[in-house]
């Protein structure tokens, strides 16, 4: 049976008759069902042997969806590892942008729109600023990954970015370093990304691409959308750029957490019942002190399905040189001034077993009882019985 406490909160949930889980769209229940299936005779797996000494252990399949907490380790490496292929010989900056909560009804009512916006005013400010002459002048790189939560599991919607420290000059023909270590001034940054999301926000609610739904529709008639407006120009949103890390090598390993992170870990669950759920969680407001939270499984699991993004929604995104549609050109010349060759498109990809071994040193195939030999699938489970879907 799956040992994840994540999945037997959600069994606890099922079990209440159904008033834990009240009737959810067709995406949400398929992420709940994937998460309860995964790694159980569900979903299949097999047997392995070790050829040294003959011990045996069952793997059962993994879910591989993007929100269950044991199904992000093999993808998070894949992408570390492609990360470290193209990264260039400078100094990286770690960014983040925040909204301010006001904004968060509309962003959890209105998900693809308003996290498709963020993105956008994050790609415009980096860009502009990057390509302004007193500023930069050159084109610039972004990576560019989604977070929606806090510590708590609320709703707190704000973007990571990997920023190269310079850019590629285009009358020079070479790389333009950032002068002194320094990126971008932080107050510009902030002022010009809340400008750009405030404006892409109005425009939205004026065409219907955010609707005002349930308690929107209500609070949020034209006056008090502009007194809504006023209160989100006077705040000071909460944007900041860290200096280089001492290697871009640890940088991305460091924000390889964050790409494939979910709202919680099975780590963070400290205990678990069909009525409560405790976990541990940071306390930013007193320097990251450790405490430990208890909720009812019923807001523990209403506080977990509020970060299940839209079917097809892309939570990593790549700007600027970076961009799918620019990495053979512009992306190619960055690279050839470092003389870094480029990637071989026709390489076949690394298998996740290798990968592995090649970023954690440990080798995910050796016995784990004699250490010598290997492991080595001797019978394929198929699935127990077929997922049904929940509700």
């Amino acid at each position: 049976m799956n040992a994840s406490p994540i999945a037997q909160i959600f069994r606890n949930a099922l079990a209440q008759e159904n008033t834990a889980i009240p009737k959810l769209p067709l995406h949400y229940r398929k992420v709940i069902d994937a998460i309860i299936a995964c790694r159980t005779p569900a979903l299949g797996g097999q047997v392995e042997q070790c050829d040294h000494c003959g011990h045996e252990i069952v793997r059962y399949h993994s879910c591989r969806n993007r929100h269950c907490p044991q199904c992000q380790t093999t993808a998070r490496l894949s992408w570390v590892n492609d990360r470290l292929q193209e990264l260039l010989p400078v100094g990286y900056f770690h960014a983040v942008f925040t909204v301010p909560h006001e904004l968060n009804p509309f962003a959890l009512r209105n998900k693809k729109c308003f996290y498709d916006l963020m993105f956008r005013a994050v790609k415009e400010t980096m860009l502009e600023l990057a390509a302004n002459p007193t500023r930069l002048g050159a084109d610039i790189g972004v990576v560019a990954v989604l977070h929606t939560w806090g510590q708590t599991l609320t709703d707190h919607p704000h973007i990571h970015c990997i920023v190269p420290g310079g850019g590629y000059e285009q009358t020079t023909k070479r790389w333009k370093p950032c002068s002194n270590g320094f990126l971008f001034p932080i107050p510009v940054v902030r002022k010009l990304f809340r400008g750009k999301l405030i404006d892409f926000f109005i425009r939205a609610v004026k065409s219907g691409d955010i609707t005002l739904n349930g308690s929107l529709a209500n609070d949020y008639n034209g006056q008090s959308l502009k007194d809504l407006v006023n209160i989100l120009y006077a705040k000071e949103w909460t944007v900041y750029i860290k200096q280089p890390f001492a290697s871009p090598e640890a940088l991305v390993k460091y924000l390889g957490a964050y790409t494939h992170r979910v709202a919680i870990s099975d780590s963070r669950i400290v205990k678990h019942n069909q009525e409560s759920v405790s976990f541990a969680y940071k306390d930013y407001a007193h320097e990251g002190e450790r405490k430990t939270m208890i909720l009812a499984t019923t807001e523990f699991v209403r506080r977990f399905l509020l970060h299940v993004l839209p079917q097809g929604f892309k939570k990593i995104r790549y700007f600027g040189f970076l961009a799918p549609r620019a990495r053979k050109k512009r992306f190619a010349r960055c690279r050839t001034f470092f003389n870094k060759k480029p990637a071989d498109p026709k390489k076949a990809p690394s298998p996740w077993y290798i990968i592995v071994k090649e970023l954690t040193g440990r080798d995910p195939r050796r016995c784990p009882k004699c250490s010598i030999g290997t492991l080595q699938c001797s019978v394929t489970l198929v699935r127990a019985t077929a997922l049904v879907l929940t509700g």
